[in-house]
């Protein structure tokens, strides 16, 4: 796991790009299966599913950051 969450930190960009194109796909699957949009629409409703994943995904990430910074902060100010 450790791993992982190295990987994703040194690849910020890179994991929410995927998490994007993985919501996109999703999306367009599940659509094709339940409903029987056409085309165009099942893609505009991909879309606004990837962006609103991608916003989740980014609003994690800068609490992740703001988290992480926070803390190395507080531990270098009790170690001085």
């Amino acid at each position: 796991m450790e791993a992982i969450q190295s990987w994703v930190s040194d690849h910020k960009l890179t994991s929410i790009g995927a998490v994007w194109a993985s919501a996109i796909g999703a999306s367009l699957a599940y659509t094709k299966t339940r409903t029987p949009l056409k085309p165009s629409l099942r893609l505009i409703h991909a879309r606004m599913h990837a962006q609103a994943i991608t916003l989740v995904v980014l609003s994690g990430a800068a609490a992740y950051h703001y988290y992480e910074k926070s803390g190395s902060y507080k531990q270098e100010k009790n170690a001085s």
